[in-house]
């Protein structure tokens, strides 16, 4: 992967991610969204090269296969709101991404994250059915399925009907609730 200024990066096992500021020989300097600048080797970083909350979506994003879909769901991603808002009415979206609920998560171990998703996600219940909202898809990503289990847990304690979310709407990694 040939890297140049400019380009957005991730850092690969990390939840660092930046712009690149200078190609060296034998690293690459990153400025991360906190300012600082950090040199990486050209191997620990990831090239973004789509929308970051839609390839979040999928676990392996070097799959070429899961991209296209990535692409694809970008693509179509305003037709499908509008029938979708059309067919249903309003559906809220909570999106349980760490780095969609936190500044930053960093010093977070695995364990305060998923009790950070969770703990949105029953407030969300408990807003939705306070505030009679018909329908929640929480959007979780692909992974090994703790938070999906987590989730399934909490709708279970609620007697919530739940399934899938559209693919064509939100790709893999997205549960739609129905109270």
């Amino acid at each position: 992967m040939k890297l140049k200024s400019g380009d957005k990066v991730l850092v690969k096992d990390s939840v660092v991610k930046g712009t690149v500021s200078k190609v060296m020989k034998n690293s690459v300097l990153v400025l991360d969204e906190d300012g600082f600048e950090l040199a990486y080797q050209s191997d620990q970083l990831i090239l973004v090269n789509i929308e970051q909350s839609e390839m979040s979506k999928f676990s392996d994003i070097n799959n070429k296969m899961l991209r296209q879909k990535a692409l694809f769901v970008e693509h179509n991603k305003k037709s499908a709101k509008k029938s979708k808002q059309e067919k249903y009415g309003v559906v809220m979206e909570v999106d349980l991404h760490i780095e969609k609920l936190v500044k930053s998560a960093s010093g977070m171990s695995n364990g305060d994250i998923l009790n950070k998703q969770l703990d949105t996600a029953q407030h969300k219940v408990d807003f939705a059915i306070k505030n009679r909202i018909p329908k929640i898809v929480f959007i979780h990503g692909v992974g090994e399925g703790v938070l999906k289990e987590g989730l399934y847990s909490i709708f279970n304690r609620y007697s919530l009907r739940y399934e899938e979310a559209s693919y064509q709407r939100y790709g893999l990694g997205a549960t739609e609730v129905t109270f």
